[in-house]
Protein backbone atom coordinates (compact mmCIF):
# COMPACT_ATOMS: atom_id res chain seq x y z
CA UNK A 1 0.00 0.00 0.00
CA UNK A 2 1.41 3.32 -0.85
CA UNK A 3 0.22 6.23 0.87
CA UNK A 4 0.04 9.14 -2.37
CA UNK A 5 -3.80 8.77 -2.32
CA UNK A 6 -3.63 10.72 0.67
CA UNK A 7 -4.40 14.37 0.43
CA UNK A 8 -3.14 14.99 4.20
CA UNK A 9 0.31 14.00 2.81
CA UNK A 10 -0.21 16.36 -0.23
CA UNK A 11 0.62 19.67 -0.38
CA UNK A 12 -1.66 22.67 -1.65
CA UNK A 13 -0.25 22.37 -5.05
CA UNK A 14 -0.49 18.92 -5.34
CA UNK A 15 -4.11 18.52 -4.38
CA UNK A 16 -5.11 21.28 -6.49
CA UNK A 17 -3.76 19.73 -9.61
CA UNK A 18 -5.65 16.34 -8.48
CA UNK A 19 -8.93 17.55 -8.06
CA UNK A 20 -8.45 20.44 -11.02
CA UNK A 21 -10.77 18.44 -13.62
CA UNK A 22 -13.77 17.96 -11.19
CA UNK A 23 -13.45 14.24 -11.69
CA UNK A 24 -11.70 12.86 -8.14
CA UNK A 25 -13.56 10.57 -6.27
CA UNK A 26 -12.92 11.70 -2.36
CA UNK A 27 -12.74 9.03 0.14
CA UNK A 28 -13.25 10.29 3.54
CA UNK A 29 -12.36 8.13 6.62
CA UNK A 30 -14.56 7.94 9.73
CA UNK A 31 -13.20 6.79 12.86
CA UNK A 32 -13.67 6.79 16.57
CA UNK A 33 -11.36 6.78 19.25
CA UNK A 34 -12.72 4.03 21.65
CA UNK A 35 -11.12 1.09 23.50
CA UNK A 36 -10.37 -1.97 21.79
CA UNK A 37 -9.81 -4.77 24.94
CA UNK A 38 -5.94 -5.13 25.44
CA UNK A 39 -4.46 -6.10 22.77
CA UNK A 40 -5.78 -2.92 20.33
CA UNK A 41 -5.05 0.71 20.45
CA UNK A 42 -7.36 3.36 21.04
CA UNK A 43 -7.19 4.07 17.10
CA UNK A 44 -8.48 0.94 15.51
CA UNK A 45 -11.30 2.68 14.00
CA UNK A 46 -9.69 5.47 12.82
CA UNK A 47 -6.61 3.29 11.21
CA UNK A 48 -8.65 0.58 9.87
CA UNK A 49 -11.25 3.18 8.15
CA UNK A 50 -8.22 4.94 6.97
CA UNK A 51 -6.30 2.15 5.53
CA UNK A 52 -9.55 0.60 3.62
CA UNK A 53 -10.16 3.81 1.79
CA UNK A 54 -6.54 4.19 0.60
CA UNK A 55 -6.70 0.21 -0.30
CA UNK A 56 -9.50 1.08 -2.21
CA UNK A 57 -8.43 4.78 -3.65
CA UNK A 58 -5.57 2.93 -5.23
CA UNK A 59 -7.86 0.79 -7.41
CA UNK A 60 -10.06 3.14 -8.57
CA UNK A 61 -7.56 6.39 -9.32
CA UNK A 62 -9.10 7.93 -6.21
CA UNK A 63 -8.16 10.40 -2.96
CA UNK A 64 -8.55 10.02 0.72
CA UNK A 65 -9.69 12.86 2.28
CA UNK A 66 -8.78 13.72 6.00
CA UNK A 67 -9.68 11.01 8.86
CA UNK A 68 -12.56 12.29 10.96
CA UNK A 69 -11.48 10.60 13.86
CA UNK A 70 -13.81 11.46 16.64
CA UNK A 71 -17.01 9.13 16.53
CA UNK A 72 -19.99 9.18 18.23
CA UNK A 73 -20.45 7.73 21.30
CA UNK A 74 -19.97 4.08 22.15
CA UNK A 75 -23.38 1.75 22.62
CA UNK A 76 -22.97 -1.14 25.38
CA UNK A 77 -24.61 -3.39 22.96
CA UNK A 78 -21.72 -3.06 19.86
CA UNK A 79 -18.72 -1.25 21.62
CA UNK A 80 -18.53 -1.75 25.07
CA UNK A 81 -20.17 1.36 25.84
CA UNK A 82 -19.39 4.98 26.44
CA UNK A 83 -18.05 4.47 30.20
CA UNK A 84 -15.26 2.36 29.88
CA UNK A 85 -11.91 4.89 29.98
CA UNK A 86 -10.15 5.05 26.96
CA UNK A 87 -13.19 5.57 25.09
CA UNK A 88 -14.38 9.44 24.11
CA UNK A 89 -17.53 9.35 23.06
CA UNK A 90 -18.84 12.91 21.09
CA UNK A 91 -22.55 14.09 20.76
CA UNK A 92 -24.78 13.19 17.77
CA UNK A 93 -23.83 17.01 16.68
CA UNK A 94 -20.43 17.01 16.77
CA UNK A 95 -19.96 14.54 14.11
CA UNK A 96 -23.12 15.88 12.20
CA UNK A 97 -21.37 19.17 12.06
CA UNK A 98 -18.11 17.74 10.97
CA UNK A 99 -19.32 15.61 8.11
CA UNK A 100 -21.93 18.53 7.08
CA UNK A 101 -18.85 21.02 7.07
CA UNK A 102 -16.35 18.44 4.99
CA UNK A 103 -18.86 17.97 2.30
CA UNK A 104 -19.41 21.78 2.06
CA UNK A 105 -15.85 22.12 1.79
CA UNK A 106 -14.40 19.49 -0.70
CA UNK A 107 -18.13 21.07 -2.56
CA UNK A 108 -16.40 24.74 -2.67
CA UNK A 109 -13.28 22.88 -3.86
CA UNK A 110 -14.67 21.30 -6.81
CA UNK A 111 -14.91 17.83 -6.16
CA UNK A 112 -18.75 16.41 -7.01
CA UNK A 113 -17.80 12.48 -5.99
CA UNK A 114 -17.58 12.06 -2.08
CA UNK A 115 -17.16 8.45 -0.25
CA UNK A 116 -17.71 8.42 3.53
CA UNK A 117 -15.76 5.30 4.78
CA UNK A 118 -17.46 4.39 8.14
CA UNK A 119 -15.09 1.95 10.93
CA UNK A 120 -17.27 3.05 13.78
CA UNK A 121 -20.51 1.01 14.44
CA UNK A 122 -22.40 3.78 16.13
CA UNK A 123 -21.59 6.70 13.22
CA UNK A 124 -23.26 5.47 10.28
CA UNK A 125 -27.09 7.70 11.30
CA UNK A 126 -24.92 11.29 12.17
CA UNK A 127 -22.97 10.61 8.93
CA UNK A 128 -26.21 10.46 6.68
CA UNK A 129 -27.40 13.20 8.89
CA UNK A 130 -24.60 15.56 7.84
CA UNK A 131 -24.50 14.35 4.37
CA UNK A 132 -28.42 14.83 4.11
CA UNK A 133 -27.97 18.74 5.83
CA UNK A 134 -24.84 19.69 3.90
CA UNK A 135 -26.83 18.78 0.65
CA UNK A 136 -29.42 20.76 1.39
CA UNK A 137 -27.13 23.94 2.44
CA UNK A 138 -25.53 23.50 -1.19
CA UNK A 139 -29.12 23.44 -3.21
CA UNK A 140 -30.08 26.56 -1.67
CA UNK A 141 -27.23 28.05 -3.10
CA UNK A 142 -27.84 26.93 -6.82
CA UNK A 143 -25.72 25.05 -8.81
CA UNK A 144 -24.58 21.17 -9.29
CA UNK A 145 -24.93 18.93 -6.24
CA UNK A 146 -22.21 16.74 -5.30
CA UNK A 147 -22.94 13.03 -5.41
CA UNK A 148 -22.44 11.86 -1.75
CA UNK A 149 -22.12 7.54 -1.10
CA UNK A 150 -21.66 6.19 2.45
CA UNK A 151 -21.00 2.91 3.45
CA UNK A 152 -19.32 1.02 6.57
CA UNK A 153 -16.67 -1.53 5.31
CA UNK A 154 -17.56 -5.01 6.79
CA UNK A 155 -20.58 -4.67 5.06
CA UNK A 156 -18.36 -5.78 2.13
CA UNK A 157 -17.57 -8.93 3.49
CA UNK A 158 -19.01 -11.75 1.62
CA UNK A 159 -21.45 -14.60 3.06
CA UNK A 160 -19.09 -16.76 1.47
CA UNK A 161 -15.94 -15.04 3.88
CA UNK A 162 -17.70 -15.20 6.94
CA UNK A 163 -18.59 -18.95 6.43
CA UNK A 164 -14.72 -19.87 5.27
CA UNK A 165 -13.40 -17.61 8.42
CA UNK A 166 -16.30 -18.01 10.91
CA UNK A 167 -17.44 -21.81 11.15
CA UNK A 168 -18.28 -22.12 14.41
CA UNK A 169 -21.03 -19.79 13.45
CA UNK A 170 -21.02 -15.51 13.14
CA UNK A 171 -21.68 -13.62 15.71
CA UNK A 172 -22.97 -10.85 13.79
CA UNK A 173 -20.92 -7.03 13.04
CA UNK A 174 -21.93 -5.36 16.20
CA UNK A 175 -20.88 -8.10 18.63
CA UNK A 176 -17.51 -8.40 16.58
CA UNK A 177 -16.19 -5.01 18.54
CA UNK A 178 -12.48 -5.88 18.83
CA UNK A 179 -13.02 -9.80 17.99
CA UNK A 180 -12.23 -11.36 14.38
CA UNK A 181 -12.37 -9.11 12.13
CA UNK A 182 -10.73 -6.19 13.45
CA UNK A 183 -8.18 -7.87 15.22
CA UNK A 184 -6.53 -9.79 11.50
CA UNK A 185 -7.28 -6.36 9.82
CA UNK A 186 -4.68 -5.10 12.38
CA UNK A 187 -2.36 -7.86 12.36
CA UNK A 188 -2.61 -7.60 8.54
CA UNK A 189 -1.94 -4.15 8.15
CA UNK A 190 -0.95 -2.22 11.60
CA UNK A 191 1.01 -5.64 13.58
CA UNK A 192 3.31 -3.12 15.39
CA UNK A 193 -0.11 -2.01 17.50
CA UNK A 194 -1.48 -5.37 17.96
CA UNK A 195 -0.62 -7.11 21.35
CA UNK A 196 -1.62 -10.82 20.78
CA UNK A 197 -0.16 -11.74 24.65
CA UNK A 198 -2.16 -9.93 26.10
CA UNK A 199 -5.77 -10.56 24.30
CA UNK A 200 -8.25 -11.14 26.82
CA UNK A 201 -10.20 -14.40 25.43
CA UNK A 202 -13.68 -15.23 26.24
CA UNK A 203 -17.16 -16.03 24.76
CA UNK A 204 -19.62 -13.69 22.50
CA UNK A 205 -21.07 -11.30 24.76
CA UNK A 206 -24.86 -12.18 25.64
CA UNK A 207 -26.24 -8.72 25.54
CA UNK A 208 -29.89 -7.59 26.47
CA UNK A 209 -32.11 -6.76 23.92
CA UNK A 210 -32.73 -3.24 24.91
CA UNK A 211 -30.01 -0.21 26.27
CA UNK A 212 -29.78 1.03 29.60
CA UNK A 213 -29.30 4.57 31.13
CA UNK A 214 -27.52 4.83 33.69
CA UNK A 215 -25.14 2.31 32.27
CA UNK A 216 -24.85 -0.80 33.50
CA UNK A 217 -20.94 -1.44 33.41
CA UNK A 218 -21.44 -5.10 34.94
CA UNK A 219 -23.45 -5.98 30.80
CA UNK A 220 -19.92 -5.40 29.21
CA UNK A 221 -17.51 -7.77 29.25
CA UNK A 222 -13.99 -7.02 31.40
CA UNK A 223 -11.95 -7.00 28.33
CA UNK A 224 -14.46 -4.35 26.97
CA UNK A 225 -14.36 -6.56 24.02
CA UNK A 226 -17.48 -8.29 23.07
CA UNK A 227 -16.48 -10.94 21.14
CA UNK A 228 -12.50 -13.18 21.11
CA UNK A 229 -10.13 -12.03 18.89
CA UNK A 230 -7.78 -15.03 20.01
CA UNK A 231 -8.18 -16.80 16.38
CA UNK A 232 -7.35 -13.84 14.22
CA UNK A 233 -4.51 -14.23 12.16
CA UNK A 234 -3.17 -12.04 9.16
CA UNK A 235 -3.64 -14.18 6.75
CA UNK A 236 -7.50 -13.66 7.91
CA UNK A 237 -7.16 -9.99 7.49
CA UNK A 238 -6.01 -10.24 3.93
CA UNK A 239 -8.93 -12.17 3.09
CA UNK A 240 -11.41 -9.71 5.10
CA UNK A 241 -9.48 -7.18 2.90
CA UNK A 242 -9.80 -8.56 -0.27
CA UNK A 243 -13.34 -8.80 -0.17
CA UNK A 244 -13.43 -5.44 1.80
CA UNK A 245 -11.78 -3.93 -1.08
CA UNK A 246 -13.41 -5.63 -4.05
CA UNK A 247 -16.49 -4.63 -3.07
CA UNK A 248 -16.19 -1.44 -2.31
CA UNK A 249 -14.41 -1.09 -5.66
CA UNK A 250 -17.66 -2.29 -7.40
CA UNK A 251 -19.84 -0.11 -5.62
CA UNK A 252 -18.23 3.29 -5.73
CA UNK A 253 -17.64 2.13 -9.33
CA UNK A 254 -21.06 1.66 -10.56
CA UNK A 255 -22.22 4.47 -9.02
CA UNK A 256 -19.03 7.15 -9.74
Amino acid sequence: MTNNVNITRMSAYDYRAQIANGEAVMLIPVGSVEQHGAHMPLGTDMMLSTTMSELTAEQIGGLVGPTISFGYKSQQRSGGGNHIVGTFGFDADTVIGICRTLVREFDRHGVKKIVFVNGHYENYQFIFEGVDLALRDLAAQGGELPRVMMLSYWDFVTPAVIERLYPDGFPGWDVEHGGVMETSLMLEYHPDVVWMDRLIDHPAAELPLYDLLPVDPSLTPESGCLSSGKVSTAEKGRILAESIVSGMVDAISSRF
